[in-house]
């Protein structure tokens, strides 16, 4: 009922940034608008072809189950669809799915005559997707690069690339992207807690209120963010998260790098003198 009484407020004309009023429709309480058609197509028949690489593959195995990127050796160039080209149009749908849905986003920001903070959150995830899939093949000179579309094949293909680079968790920027990602954890942990401790207090006292939050946070470590601060914080925390785990990865590769991160910390002995040696 909360939803129904507040789509007036929503249910708005305009905003769209194509097709006018001609894609300015709803189906129940979703807004669809241009890119909402857009969206649905790709994600279909991105998800049929998935389905016709299972049918022609070797099992009906979920867990083993795999669309794998073309060949090295076809290089930049189209494969044939059961050598490659499979993956290759896959992930065109996936991208134009992806973006799709954030510019979908944008025309509800626009509707609501809010901020683009939410489609700039969810372009961050896409940027991950076309830095794996797109950014660095192309760096590399061959879609190979990519990783398939499976569950265990994909485990497969983490656990290459990061023994491929000597041990990827000395990776710089990796170790940036992992503290980031652990810290938002922490961070939401310390949130959630908070806000189940004051909204269900022992039995015969009260819920406690913002006020109270704040004061306990003062009391123990001296200071308090305040309850849109921890949501700022949040969101700058994940979305650090996911753009330096981006960045960990297209530094590693022949144009950037293509050593053992192990030897690159090896700069560290060269530069700094040890005890007056």
């Amino acid at each position: 009922m909360a939803m129904l009484s507040f789509e007036p407020k929503y249910r708005v004309r305009g905003g769209t940034l194509v097709g006018g009023d001609l894609f300015d429709f709803w189906i129940g309480p979703f807004y669809v608008g241009f890119f909402g058609v857009t969206t649905i197509i790709c994600a279909l028949l991105g998800t049929l072809l998935i389905i016709y690489g299972a049918a022609i593959g070797p099992t009906w195995n979920i867990w083993l189950i795999s669309i794998n990127p073309p060949n090295i050796s076809y290089k930049l160039a189209l494969a044939p669809m059961r050598e490659g080209g499979l993956w290759q149009v896959i992930t065109i749908l996936a991208t134009g799915a992806f973006i799709s849905w954030a510019l979908r986003e944008v025309e509800i920001c626009r509707k609501l005559g809010m901020g683009y903070h939410v489609p700039v959150a969810f372009g961050v995830a896409v940027l991950a997707f076309v830095t794996l899939n797109i950014f660095r093949p192309l760096m590399l000179g061959a879609w190979g690069h990519g990783f398939p579309y499976g569950i265990f094949s994909h485990l497969n293909w983490v656990w290459f690339t990061g023994y491929q680079y000597g041990n990827f968790h000395y990776n710089p920027l990796h170790m940036v992207a992992i503290t980031f990602f652990f810290t938002t954890t922490f961070a939401l942990a310390l949130h959630g807690g908070l806000v189940l401790s004051a909204i269900n207090p022992q039995k015969g006292q009260a819920v406690k209120s913002p006020e109270h939050e704040d004061t306990y946070f003062r009391d123990t470590i001296g200071y308090s963010i305040g309850p849109l601060g921890i949501h700022r914080l949040g969101l700058f925390l994940a979305l650090s998260a996911g753009f330096w785990s981006a960045a960990c990865i297209i530094i590693s590769g022949p144009p950037i790098y293509s050593g053992s991160w192990i030897e690159w910390w090896e700069f560290i002995r060269e530069t700094i003198t040890w005890g007056g040696n």
